[in-house]
């Protein structure tokens, strides 16, 4: 029996969420009130597909669609929460045979595909798959380019005090200096949350870049999603806030998603606000600690002194013609402005 797709409407939410609980590698965007939060402020038609075998459910997958510069786009995540895999996800092989389970991801994948065309006719298609799906030759049957692109976890599981040495020479000093100098770490509110936001997005215009994430749409994530999928971390010194994180979680894994940003304090507070989150997750019964990211050569020297591990994930790309030949004439116009500029400051000097 081949598979077949369902796009799931509010009154099946519930069931959604459902799903979501039950599959493997999914995280808190995964869910209902995620999706809907994203699509608020992305300004994405979100469609949540779903692939049955029967009456099984055996696969999700929520893509988004928008428009620009009159071709259709189709995004899962949107780049508002690029650093978040949004699928697809499978249902657990159980007892299946490896052969039934590859015949129906595959079949998953051809009748995604099928949908899109029938129903959006994107002229892009970009998915970035999680790490738990570490086949993606099903995408590549579909005419999609796989890139590998890597994040970092971290296990929680050992004794804290082993957690704690396997770090490295400076970060175990950073941990036990930033205690010394009197710095503590605090689980907050919603108000801390956007004051953490509002921190980062600060920093980020310091250095004249962009910064995409609103404060309204993490407070918003803060409120809609279950008690505890996000949470804040504060480190404070003298009374006042030095640095702070944002975390998402489910029951297995525990995400670095915005801050560790230092603000002010000569302490090294970031080292020791890290060790708490691991801390008080792994008193949470939380396994793994994913520092979201792993590909930014100036960030993984500061992740990278936990000891984790890297991991591997996909972004999973395809495009019609017309796209490939615009995006080909927009990069050689991008190189020819670079290099009249280049040639003028030489003149000018």
């Amino acid at each position: 029996m081949s598979i077949s797709i369902s796009r799931i409407d509010e009154s099946e939410s519930t069931t959604w969420n459902d799903y979501v609980d039950r599959f493997p590698g999914t995280n808190p965007f995964h869910r209902w009130e995620g999706l809907q939060t994203v699509a608020d402020y992305s300004g994405c038609r979100l469609h949540p597909l779903v692939g049955y075998n029967g009456n099984q459910p055996v696969a999700l997958v929520p893509l988004y669609e928008h428009s620009a510069r009159g071709r259709t786009l189709v995004r899962s995540p949107p780049r508002l929460v690029e650093s978040f895999p949004l699928g697809p996800v499978f249902a657990p092989p159980g007892g299946m045979k490896r052969r039934k389970t590859e015949r129906n991801r595959t079949e998953f994948v051809d009748a995604v595909q099928t949908w899109l065309d029938e129903h959006v006719d994107p002229s892009y298609v970009h998915i970035r798959a999680g790490p738990v799906v570490s086949d993606v030759r099903t995408f590549q049957w579909n005419g999609y380019d796989a890139t590998p692109f890597y994040t970092y976890f971290l296990d929680l599981t050992p004794d804290p005090d082993d957690l704690l040495a396997s770090f490295s020479r400076d970060a175990r000093t950073n941990v036990r200096d930033a205690e010394e100098a009197g710095v503590t770490v605090r689980e907050g509110d919603k108000t801390d949350v956007k004051r953490i936001i509002r921190q980062v997005e600060r920093r980020h215009h310091e250095q004249d870049e962009s910064y995409p994430m609103p404060v309204p749409f993490v407070a918003d994530c803060y409120s809609r999603l279950p008690e505890g999928a996000v949470r804040a971390y504060v480190a404070e010194m003298d009374g006042e806030m030095v640095s702070g994180i944002v975390t998402l979680e489910t029951e297995d894994v525990i995400y670095r998603w915005q801050g560790g940003v230092k603000y002010g304090g000569d302490a090294p507070a970031t080292d020791l606000l890290d060790w708490h989150v691991m801390q008080a997750a792994r008193d949470r019964g939380i396994e793994q600690y994913d520092l979201v990211g792993a590909n930014m050569r100036r960030l993984c020297g500061y992740k990278a002194k936990f000891s984790p591990e890297p991991v591997v994930y996909y972004n999973l790309t395809r495009h019609d013609r017309l796209h490939q030949f615009l995006t080909d004439a927009q990069s050689l116009a991008d190189g020819l402005v670079h290099g009249f500029e280049t040639l003028r400051h030489r003149v000018d000097r």
